[in-house]
């Protein structure tokens, strides 16, 4: 058997594969309250024979939204809509984890009522931000207080809560791609002077105080967290001399936490000739990292049967091909050709792109 498609616990909780749905913006949730659909639940319920779903990421209260059309786990509407793609999943055998999200200074005043958005310190990351208006040039954020940070703490608890409640899996943490969390470990977003900011210890102690608060409502065993340590030129993030050495300490102070899963992605872009950087994330993390490790960033049917064989990695996320082919593990058990999805409707409103592309049943019958 390919080693993709063998089956693989997460403590309790029984993967029948290691095809894992990595968590994808879609921008579906096209209502006032940003609650998951009709829509969602049946692209999410199209694609239950992943291993392990992990959703889309959902803003843990209104403060935390960057992107149009993003669901949110913060209200009760919320909850009652998710708790309909997570039967539906369930109904179909599935597993899905919810990721938790706040963007930072990814956002946008529009998003606000024309408040700046809020980050460790009050440095723009120069990017563009998805608003209702179009693409904008994103803006110099507000340095959250202390007492805020403690609040956003709470905000990530009550979400894991809420997803608990919406009947999920579990919950996954976004620490990564240039968002909050992001923000407070790198020193070139970060230059704090109190006890979240300066030493390394200081800029992920959110992160620790995140874990340790969701831990208080849900066995830390049915929880995640995704980290991206070679994220350079995008998403407003710099690497400098401190980058690896902070997510050094972020993977070997994680393992006391005995989570679910560790969740790294390769670098999405080539940083083979940058000084302080890590080009091979699995090679480097594995031997760092004693639970169950999942591997992100545009791998092949063939190359994530490799990196798990040569024991780099427990589990493979596919983003991409799972928009076009919602049955992924049974093509790769088939060695079936994969459809292509179409990038032009990754975030567009409706069925389009989104739950149209048929099984290999489908397609055979």
């Amino acid at each position: 058997m390919q080693p993709l498609l063998k089956p693989i616990k997460l403590h309790d909780l029984e993967l029948k594969n290691r095809v894992i749905m990595a968590p994808m913006t879609r921008s579906r949730a096209d209502n006032e309250g940003n609650v998951p659909n009709d829509l969602m639940v049946t692209y999410y319920t199209q694609r239950a024979g992943a291993g392990l779903i992990i959703s889309e990421g959902s803003q843990i209260s209104k403060q935390a939204v960057g992107y149009i059309n993003t669901p949110g786990i913060y209200s009760a509407e919320q909850v009652e809509g998710w708790k309909k793609v997570t039967k539906a999943v369930h109904e179909e055998g599935g597993k899905i984890f919810l990721q938790l999200w706040h963007v930072g200074r990814i956002s946008h005043p529009d998003f606000h009522n024309g408040e700046l958005p809020v980050a460790p310190s009050a440095i723009n990351p120069n990017d563009k931000s998805f608003t209702p208006q179009g693409f904008k040039e994103t803006e110099t954020p507000r340095e959250l207080t202390v007492a805020e940070i403690k609040q956003i703490v709470q905000d990530f608890k009550n979400a894991a809560k809420n997803a608990m409640e919406a009947g999920f899996d579990g919950v996954e943490v976004h620490s990564s791609n240039g968002y909050l969390l992001h923000q407070f470990f790198s020193s070139t977003s970060n230059t704090r002077t109190d006890a979240y900011g300066g030493s390394i210890e200081n800029r992920a102690r959110i992160l620790f105080e995140v874990l340790d608060a969701i831990g208080e409502v849900m066995p830390l065993e049915r929880v995640g967290i995704r980290l991206n340590p070679s994220l350079h030129g995008i998403f407003g993030m710099t690497l400098n001399e401190d980058t690896i050495p902070t997510f050094d300490y972020i993977v070997e102070g994680v393992n006391k936490y005995n989570l679910a899963y560790l969740h790294l992605s390769e670098p999405f872009t080539d940083v083979s000739n940058l000084p302080h950087a890590e080009p091979n994330i699995a090679k480097r993390y594995r031997p760092l990292y004693t639970g169950n490790l999942i591997i992100n960033g545009g791998f092949t049917q063939e190359s994530g049967n490799k990196v798990i064989e040569e024991g780099d990695a427990d589990m493979v996320a596919y983003g991409v091909p799972f928009i076009a082919n919602p049955d992924l593990p049974d093509r790769f058990a088939q060695q079936a050709e994969l459809q292509q999805a179409d990038k032009d409707k990754f975030y567009t409103p409706g069925a389009e792109g989104y739950i149209d592309f048929p099984s290999l049943s489908e397609v055979e019958a």
